[in-house]
């Protein structure tokens, strides 16, 4: 009952008020956390960790742009809910439109929220980055509406336990609980979300640490090194125990993304320190003295991009130009009948063109190119073939020099042979990237050309699904292209954090607090200390001695590797199956995902039987679906909103005709 479960939920209720003759149904939400939030929103995390998406482009609700067989439904934003929550406390205690009543028994008679989150429902602007623990707080809403305003015929009931195990009985679906308690279902949907990994499962134990299943939120611990360091797993960082980790010790961080940075906010600012802005817009941080010394690094070298400044209303999105829908039909039919289409080959260069276009476009734009000069070269753009540069007399008769020409190479590996040069020189080349990434960004993503056009991958993802989505590419370019480069690739450009986070870096650089140690991070057990020595394959410079690893990343979700008691059961009775994909070979790669049908997505067994009473959404997927961690953006025609009402519209046509059934038996 994380989101993908709200959501369901949500569509449940939705389809059942719209269709009062599917006869009485009973929701079972089944979570150890509260409902809503789930493990990883929960409430109570730290509220120094952001979002990195804006507030007005998150939602759980449909609207006029989702296109499903069910109802739309329009719920709030998170932009619009704090508005609403701060209306209502300006003029009504107890706001009915708010469901502030049942918040009582979370926050006491006196008040719905606490003091921080009234506080930064005030502040919050519609492109500001909120805390978790807000959005954690919009979902329990969420949840509260949805129970609240459920037709009479549908009743939820919360189980604040974990489901173990899962067996037919009678035509019937038995689900067991931690705590004991066995119900009976007519249908039973998987939206588990992150799922914790079994550490004699995993394909490097010492990386691993066991992680909790159940009975509140998991706390990870490190683990102890051959060496006698410590190792902090794969993990959420909200959820990771770092008050072992002493001041001025030093501590080695293997990955730049998203929960590197949330790391760095944890052992500094967490830990005291402030930074400062300059009069240049730069940051100088202030150490309270707290901080480990942090030396950083990863396998490219580089923090994940900043995320340019919203300036896109909403629903604003890069419409597609070449990876249109006629073309993803082309592609998929091309699929299904011979079973070789490649995502380098065939569905890149139509990507990687459709950025080129945003960012010439808003180059041109910006330099106040005539309407008519700005439409022939993009007619031109269109024209070119995708899989070959686009001509140099192309870009000269529209004054594009080399030096403003989009370089895929660049913007990829953007540091040169001096940065390389040494330890130093790569840490001053890149404090100067840093600072570049956070100017840009302030310029926004519709007017910065390079900020516009790593937005526009953002836009692409649904029809990025839509291509790749159940088969859509070999089972070969999956793996290799599309899991082993293209995915991190894109997170690295186009879901990084906010701007601030980016000039933090920069300050925390200059400052001495965190070490960059370049591309091609090697970490080495130290033969003579208790830790490990780490250093950097393409910058000289001799290895470091740190006595803590943190693994900064969240862990890739696998079935096959996953602690969760009930999934583990149904794999090894051959109730479920890891997803696979065809090769025109005859082969065929095996992904980490729960095998399912397309909408509505049931779940499909050992045997390729497809079970009509058993759906799975979400996470556990991912490997038949792309991106499913991605949250749900308004305006857009989420794909996620329309995944959740297919398997609703199931469950309640299900739910009729098992209520006729028995209706006529009855009248016999």
């Amino acid at each position: 009952m994380g989101p993908r479960g709200l959501i369901l939920l949500e569509r449940l209720c939705a389809n059942a008020t719209a269709d009062p003759g599917c006869g009485p149904v009973t929701v079972h939400a089944i979570d150890p956390t509260p409902p809503g939030a789930g493990r990883v929103w929960r409430t109570d995390q730290s509220p120094q960790l952001l979002m990195n998406t804006v507030a007005e482009q998150i939602t759980v609700f449909t609207d006029a742009s989702v296109v499903c067989a069910g109802p739309v439904v329009p719920g709030p934003n998170l932009y619009e809910w704090a508005q609403a929550l701060t209306a209502a406390r300006r003029d009504a205690p107890r706001p009915d439109d708010l469901g502030a009543a049942d918040e009582h028994a979370d926050f006491g008679p006196d008040r719905a929220y606490p003091d921080d989150i009234l506080r930064e429902a005030g502040e919050l602007g519609p492109n500001s980055y909120p805390t978790r623990p807000f959005y954690g707080h919009y979902l329990r809403w969420a949840f509260r509406r949805a129970v609240r305003t459920a037709p009479p015929h549908v009743t939820v009931r919360v189980h604040r336990d974990t489901a173990v195990a899962l067996e037919e009985l009678g035509g019937q679906q038995l689900l067991r609980l931690a705590g004991g308690d066995r119900i009976l279902l007519d249908a039973v949907v998987l939206a588990q979300g992150h799922l914790p990994t079994a550490p004699d499962r995993a394909p490097t134990a010492p990386d691993r640490a066991p992680t909790a299943t159940g009975g509140g939120p998991a706390t990870t611990r490190a683990t102890t090194a051959p060496a006698g360091g410590r190792r902090l797993p794969p993990g959420n960082p909200a959820e990771v125990d770092t008050t072992a980790i002493a001041p001025g010790e030093p501590v080695a961080v293997r990955g730049l993304g998203l929960a590197f940075f949330d790391y760095l906010t944890l052992l500094t600012q967490g830990r005291g320190g402030v930074f400062e802005q300059r009069a240049d817009g730069r940051l100088d941080y202030r150490p309270s003295g707290r901080e480990p010394r942090l030396y950083a690094g990863s396998r490219r070298g580089l923090p994940y991009r900043a995320r340019g400044e919203n300036q896109k209303e909403l629903g604003e999105r890069h419409r597609p130009l070449l990876l249109t829908g006629p073309t993803i039909r082309a592609l998929r039919e091309r699929a299904a009948a011979r079973g070789d289409v490649r995502f380098r080959r065939d569905v890149w260069p139509l990507i990687a063109r459709e950025v080129e276009i945003v960012y010439y476009r808003t180059l041109l734009s910006g330099r106040a190119a005539p309407a008519e000069a700005l439409n022939g070269f993009l007619r031109a753009c269109l024209y070119s073939p995708a899989h070959l540069p686009l001509p140099e007399p192309l870009l000269r008769r529209h004054g594009i020099t080399a030096d403003a020409q989009w370089n895929w190479r660049l913007v990829e590996t953007p540091y040169d042979e001096q940065a390389l040069r040494g330890r130093r020189e790569f840490g001053r080349w890149l404090v100067e990237h840093l600072d570049r990434d956070a100017t840009a960004a302030r310029g926004g993503n519709v007017d910065d050309p390079v900020k516009a056009a790593l937005d526009a991958l953002r836009d692409l993802r649904n029809e990025i699904r839509q291509v790749v989505d159940h088969a859509g590419i070999t089972g070969h370019s999956y793996r290799e292209e599309l899991t082993g480069w293209f995915s991190p690739f894109n997170a690295g450009l186009s879901i990084g954090p906010p701007g601030r986070r980016i000039a933090e870096l920069a300050a925390l650089v200059r400052a001495g607090v965190v070490t960059p140690l370049g591309p091609g991070m090697r970490v080495a057990t130290a033969p003579r200390h208790d830790g490990f020595l780490v250093s950097s394959a393409a910058v000289p410079g001799p290895a470091i001695a740190v006595t803590t690893l943190i693994e900064a990343r969240i862990q890739d979700p696998d079935v096959r590797t996953t602690a969760d008691r009930l999934l583990r059961g149904l794999l090894e009775t051959g109730q479920a199956a890891p997803y696979r994909i065809p090769d025109p070979d005859g082969g065929h790669h095996e992904t980490g995902a729960l095998a399912v049908t397309e909408r509505p997505s049931r779940l499909v067994d050992a045997r390729g039987r497809v079970h009509p009473r058993r759906y799975a959404l979400g996470v556990p997927t991912e490997g038949v679906h792309w991106a499913t961690a991605a949250g749900v953006r308004p305006g857009v025609d989420s794909v996620t909103l329309g995944d959740a009402d297919a398997v609703a519209r199931a469950l309640l046509d299900s739910a009729a005709r098992h209520h006729a059934d028995r209706m006529e038996a009855l009248a016999r």
